[in-house]
């Protein structure tokens, strides 16, 4: 990523934080709209999910000038993701709900750049947390 998709994507998430509930909300209908396979993957409040993602997002968001630190948390996000039923393949579907829902969220400031800044943003954070993944996968089959 470069500094002009960094900066976008974290001005974009100042305009997305205040409907941080609602963003959640479309993103888990979404989610499960492209896969209802997904809901049994989720047993706790869903409310108090929502509230971890934007979490989640809103640090990885701000860590993303300088990431080094935040990998090794995503390494084990995947890792415990893994646990949790999580596939590879799941996570096409997961970019696929977050940038709908960014662009349900910002209408028309989600412009063709900023769709490219997210996409690179979910592809970095998403590829970091399939690393732990499979070292979690590896590690099991030594």
């Amino acid at each position: 990523m470069d500094a002009r998709q960094i900066a976008i994507v974290q001005e974009s998430f100042e305009k997305v934080r205040p409907i941080a509930a609602v963003a959640a909300d479309l993103f888990y209908g979404k989610l499960f709209e492209l896969d209802p396979q997904l809901k049994s993957l989720f047993r706790g409040d869903m409310k108090e999910q929502g509230r971890m993602l934007m979490s989640v997002i809103a640090s990885a968001v701000r860590s993303l000038s300088a990431p080094a630190p935040l990998v090794p948390a995503l390494k084990d996000m995947g890792k415990r993701h893994v646990a949790y039923g999580v596939r590879e393949h799941h996570y096409a579907t997961v970019g696929t709900a977050l940038l709908w829902t960014l662009e349900q969220g910002l209408g028309d400031d989600f412009t063709p750049e900023l769709r490219a800044a997210w996409t690179a943003t979910y592809t970095l954070l998403a590829g970091v947390m399939q690393e732990g993944a499979r070292e979690f996968h590896l590690a099991q089959a030594a």
